[in-house]
């Protein structure tokens, strides 16, 4: 799933902003663009001749960025660029116009041209720094049109932007493009940046209702049955603790998971829900299968043995785990290529099946209620006499099962990149068949298991009644 920006709106303000080419350089390199999250990095109050420590510092960030976990393991998935946009001045705008805070504060008042026109004091907040064509009102809208022009011009497909600002002065703010300055705080800035940005993670300080909502790490229930990140409750530090208003010092209704996290404060680690997000985010904008042999829709006359392969982008450690099935029987388990033999096939169709998934202890499958597979089948067609057609086609399938555990109701909801035909069998421990469930793609459907027995059952989950994954269930 990658990003195009593309929109009779957005082509609308390439006119208006007459968006130039710039030097596009890449300082991370994993792989294929097209096979990789791809992040750019824009640079805001370097002059051209600034523009090497505009790359040193982009490599400084990188640098820290994949030093840190889950970035550290999940490295193999990301791509960085540069893109490198001149300012006829050096710096960042500080109008002065801070209200929690006594102006001037910490820097002189400065009107800085630049790009982006990069301002302090956003929103009356020293330390919010943002972007906007008018810094006194900071008119987002015009600015967005601005960056994302220069994006369409230079790096259309790109997954996440950021914007590094030539100022040591420390400030930031997320927003659909984080901004960050640099100096000693700089990189810890834009790494907390992100998590808003790219996986949607909401700050665990507290800084007023307006920056409140439900979140994968914040929320107002209290319900350790029911929290949305209850699976963790217990392990690694993680609870229900309550936000204290970060300017009155008050206990407010909402709730966070940890007390010591990376959105809560520079230098420390994510906690594990926020991993936990993160990591499924990048499984739902990358596949781990970056390609396969054999690729094409069809190959004609191959001989024996027949090779197959998976060319898997792996975390470090690796954490991927595959299965591979030859007509619904398993052919072998964590491996990345296989051969078959004549004595192997059926005459007629045969179905060759490599289903992969990542057992990444950061994510907690057993209580969490998404799964992301990913498959490749083959369909080999064999005559008796030799191999006629061999035909291939990827699927990702994103799966869903709430709440877990249930005694009443329990929700199934499947997303197919293919329009598959979907199915889930609902097995005992001892291999009882109780509940076969037919799915349509994209459709949450609600499942009564009040009649069940209680115990732990297995979700057999089938695309065109191909096994690709068993979830597990509890019946309370």
């Amino acid at each position: 799933m990658k990003q195009i920006l593309i929109s009779c709106a957005f082509l609308f303000s390439l006119n208006i902003t007459h968006a130039q080419v710039f030097e596009v350089e890449k300082i991370k390199n994993a792989g294929d663009d097209d096979k990789r999250l791809n992040l750019v990095i824009l640079s805001e109050g370097y002059q051209a001749s600034e523009f090497a420590d505009f790359k040193t510092d982009a490599e400084s960030l990188v640098s820290d960025m994949f030093t840190q976990s889950p970035f550290l393991e999940y490295s193999n998935y990301f791509n960085v660029h540069i893109i490198k946009v001149p300012s006829n001045e050096s710096g960042v705008d500080h109008p002065g116009t801070g209200t929690d805070v006594t102006e001037p504060y910490s820097i002189p008042i400065t009107d800085v041209d630049t790009y982006f026109n990069a301002t302090f004091d956003a929103w009356g907040f020293h330390r919010f720094l943002y972007y906007g064509l008018n810094y006194t009102d900071v008119n987002t809208i015009d600015a967005d049109a601005k960056i994302n022009s220069v994006l369409a011009s230079n790096f259309p497909t790109y997954d996440q932007a950021l914007i590094l600002v030539n100022t040591d002065e420390h400030g930031g703010t997320g927003g659909e493009f984080p901004i960050s300055s640099t100096g000693a705080s700089g990189n810890e800035t834009a790494i907390h940046e992100l998590g808003h940005s790219l996986f949607d993670l909401r700050d665990e300080y507290f800084q007023g209702e307006v920056y409140a909502r439900e979140a994968a790490n914040m929320t107002q229930e209290t319900d350790p049955s029911l929290i949305i990140w209850k699976n963790w409750i217990n392990t690694n530090s993680i609870g229900i603790y309550q936000h204290t208003n970060l300017y009155t010092n008050e206990l407010v209704d909402w709730y966070k998971p940890h007390e010591a996290c990376k959105m809560g404060a520079l230098w420390q680690p994510f906690c594990s829900v926020c991993k936990e997000t993160m990591i499924e985010k990048i499984h739902s904008l990358i596949s781990p299968i970056a390609s396969y042999n054999p690729a094409s829709s069809s190959v004609s006359n191959p001989s024996f043995p027949l090779d197959f392969q998976l060319n898997l982008i792996e975390p470090n450690p690796n954490t991927l785990e595959s299965v591979w099935t030859l007509n619904a029987s398993n052919f072998a388990n964590d491996v990345s290529d296989i051969s078959i033999l004549e004595t192997n096939l059926n005459v007629g169709t045969n179905t060759l099946v490599a289903v992969v998934h990542d057992a990444t202890t950061f994510v907690d499958v057993d209580n969490h209620d998404s799964l992301h597979i990913y498959t490749v089948t083959w369909t080999i067609e064999n005559s008796g006499l030799g191999i006629e057609t061999i035909k291939s086609e990827a699927n990702n399938l994103s799966i869903t099962l709430f709440p877990n555990p249930s005694n009443t109701f329990v929700n199934f909801k499947i997303e197919s990149d293919n329009d598959a035909n979907l199915r889930i069998d609902l097995i005992t421990i001892d291999g009882k068949k109780v509940k076969t469930i037919s799915m349509s793609n994209y459709e949450t459907q609600q499942v009564d298991i009040s009649n069940l027995s209680h115990g732990i059952y297995l979700a057999n989950i089938y695309a065109d009644n191909i096994w690709v994954t068993s979830k597990k269930l509890v019946k309370k």
